[in-house]
């Protein structure tokens, strides 16, 4: 039996390798680590099955003269596409060394495919998110008529928050908030657990917030690849705050975008959108302010005008009672005469009549039509009991008296 040394079997193996795998080949795998140094790129390269059980391993290797070729016909989005958690597809070139082993050549790298598969994860995540009736939960959720306490979510260094809060901070308004960060990373493999650990905290203190806000910078497009977990769309779908997202990117709309309450493109817009929210709450005060004091200015003058008419009304009024009052004194005046008169005339009238009955009656009258008097002691006798034999009694006629004794 034929023993072969280590370096023999690997010669052996490498040329095997060499003869059947000449020209360069496509693959897709899942990028499980990634490191760099001196500009290369070194990757550990799986394949997983159900259950995410490991089905192949391998190591890759980015030489720094491709990753320059690379470059310049993908841009930033290379960075991105040699992150940790993303299936890529590449093609490489085979190498088998006897002392370092099995090793794959990344020579170029097929972005759409890594889009593909992305996009493929987003609608089925994003159907989930519907059938579980989440996707528009957040948004029904009513805004507060002033956002002034806002839960900031991103990383502490990033430039879009830099962005947003000297927006905030320096607004033509006069505005004021209360912004408060909840670091995390924006970005990479670990974003999705810190963005919902960090939706997690702002639940605990959700009294002390008016809204939530999620942003970020610009970057490459498959940076948004932490934005679309189906956790993190079911953490911000139920959400008791409304939050509003600004992760920097014009074309794409992550599931993020889908659930939040209002999808901004850029940390800056979001913050016009708070500028411009209570710039819409002052300027319905001032209306209704404005409203409130036409509303007096109208019933003063209203009032004003009852009052003039009434006014009005009572000097017509007590005129016309003064005119009438006068014309009955005149049509008086006129009468006085008339009646005083009239009232002369009845008097006169009654006074004949009374003369003619006093001088009808008196006594000298009556005398000289034959009557006389008899008296006794100066009164009037009324019959012949009134004296006794012996009186004195005085009897008047028309021509004189007769003294006489009973």
């Amino acid at each position: 039996m034929q023993v072969y040394s280590l370096f023999d079997l690997n010669e052996h193996i490498r040329r095997v390798m060499a003869l059947n795998f000449q020209q360069a080949l496509w693959i897709t795998a899942e990028i499980a680590q990634s490191g760099q140094s001196r500009g290369h790129y070194y990757l550990d390269l799986v394949q997983k099955g159900e259950g995410d059980d490991l089905l192949a391993q391998a190591q890759a290797v980015l030489w720094a003269s491709d990753y320059r070729r690379l470059y310049k016909q993908l841009g930033p989005q290379l960075d991105a596409l040699l992150r940790e958690g993303l299936e890529v597809k590449m093609q490489v070139r085979v190498d088998f060394h006897e002392r370092f082993g099995f090793k794959l050549h990344i020579a170029d790298i097929d972005p759409a495919h890594t889009f593909g598969q992305l996009d493929l994860q987003r609608r089925e995540t994003v159907r989930t998110l519907r059938e579980r009736g989440l996707l528009d939960r957040n948004r029904s959720l009513p805004l507060r008529p002033v956002l002034q306490r806002i839960a900031v979510i991103t990383s502490a260094g990033a430039a879009g928050f830099q962005d947003f809060q000297e927006h905030l901070v320096h607004n033509a308004f006069g505005y004021t908030f209360d912004c408060r960060l909840f670091e995390s990373s924006v970005q990479g493999k670990s974003a999705r657990a810190e963005l919902c650990a960090a939706l997690d905290r702002v639940t605990a203190q959700s009294a002390d917030f008016d809204c939530v806000v999620v942003v970020r910078g610009g970057g490459a497009r498959l940076d948004l690849a932490a934005f679309d977990g189906l956790e993190l769309g079911e953490t911000v779908a139920q959400m008791s705050l409304p939050v509003l997202t600004g992760i920097g990117h014009d074309i794409d709309e992550t599931v993020l975008d889908m659930v939040a309450h209002a999808a901004l493109k850029t940390p800056t817009a979001v913050a016009d959108f708070l500028l411009q929210h209570n710039l819409f709450f002052e300027n319905g005060i001032l209306r209704l302010a404005e409203q409130i004091r036409r509303a007096g200015a109208f019933s003063v003058k209203t009032a004003q005008l009852t009052l003039q008419q009434l006014e009005a009304t009572v000097r017509w009024s007590a005129r016309e009672r003064l005119l009438a009052a006068g014309r009955n004194l005149d049509a008086m005046q006129e009468k006085i005469p008339e009646t005083v008169r009239q009232l002369l005339h009845h008097r006169a009238l009654q006074l004949d009549q009374a003369a003619a009955i006093c001088l009808a009656f008196d006594p000298e009258r009556v005398l000289q039509r034959g009557y006389s008097i008899t008296m006794k002691d100066g009164k009037i006798l009324s019959g012949p009991s009134d004296v006794i034999p012996g009186d004195v009694l005085e009897t008047r006629l028309a021509g004189g008296k007769i003294i006489s004794r009973v």
